[in-house]
C-alpha cells in the first residue's frame, strides 16, 4: 500500500484555502495534514507535522510566504520541506523571489485543479519541478532582474553536452521535448539532469534555471 503524500495548506484566505483543502483532500494518495492562515504557522505546522509538501501562499499576515519558504526550504536548512508556491499572476514580482528562497515549483491560482494535485504530486517526487510553460512565463519575465554571478561562463564545471541540456532546461523545456531536440532518450536525458544539479550542487530543476541565467549561459 502507498504511503500518501502529507500535505500542509497555507493560504490567509479563508475560502482558497477550504477549496484547497477540500480538493487535494479527495484525492487516495494525498492526505491534508494541516492547514492555517499565516506563514509563522506554517513554519510552526511544519515542524509538528513533518508534511511532505507545503502549498504556500505568497501575501500573508504575520509572516509572508516568501520568507515562511526560507525558513522551510532555503540554504542551510537542516531538513527542508517541498514548498509548492500557490499565488495569483498579478503577484508575479514575488515569484522569482519565493524561488529564490526555496520554493520547489510555482502554480497560478486560477490553475485548474488537476493541474494544482499534479503540481504537489510532481513537487513530492521531485520530478519535473515545474511545468514547462510556468518556466516559460517565469523566465520571462525574470531574465532581465537575474543578476549575473561574478566569473566566466566558461569556469562552469560542465561538458558541452550537459551545458547544452542546461540551456534547454532553462529555456523551459520538459524531459521529452529536449530528449526530441537532441534525438537522445528520456533516461538519458535525466541522466544529464541529474549530474548537472550534482556537479552545480543544486537542489533542482528551479534552481538550474536561476543558475543558467545567473552564469549568462542562456540570455
Amino acid at each position: 500500500m502507498i504511503t500518501p503524500t502529507r500535505v500542509l495548506v497555507c493560504d490567509d484566505q479563508v475560502l482558497v484555502r477550504t477549496g484547497l483543502v477540500t480538493i487535494i483532500g479527495a484525492q487516495p494518495d494525498l492526505d491534508v495534514v494541516g492547514e492555517c492562515g499565516d506563514g509563522q504557522a506554517a513554519v510552526d505546522l511544519t515542524a509538528e507535522l513533518r508534511p511532505d509538501v507545503v502549498v504556500m501562499d505568497v501575501r500573508m499576515p504575520v509572516l509572508d510566504g516568501i520568507d515562511a519558504t526560507r525558513l522551510l526550504a532555503g540554504a542551510g536548512v537542516a531538513r527542508p520541506v517541498k514548498v509548492l508556491v500557490v499565488t495569483t499572476f498579478n503577484l508575479d514580482e514575488y515569484v522569482y523571489r519565493a524561488l529564490r528562497a526555496g520554493a520547489s515549483g510555482f502554480l497560478l491560482k486560477d490553475a485548474p485543479p488537476d493541474r494544482l494535485l499534479h503540481g504537489i504530486r510532481t513537487v513530492a517526487t521531485g520530478a519535473a519541478l515545474l511545468d514547462p510553460e510556468v518556466t516559460r512565463q517565469l523566465v520571462g519575465v525574470y531574465a532581465t532582474r537575474i543578476r549575473p554571478a561574478e566569473g566566466d561562463p566558461g569556469d562552469v564545471p560542465l561538458t558541452p553536452r550537459e551545458l547544452e541540456v542546461l540551456r534547454l532546461v532553462a529555456d523551459g523545456l520538459s524531459n521529452s521535448e529536449i530528449a526530441a531536440t537532441l534525438v537522445i532518450s528520456r533516461e538519458t536525458v535525466k541522466t544529464f539532469v541529474s549530474r548537472i544539479l550534482t556537479k552545480l550542487s543544486l537542489r533542482d530543476r528551479v534552481q538550474a534555471v536561476v543558475y543558467a541565467y545567473r552564469h549568462g549561459l542562456v540570455t
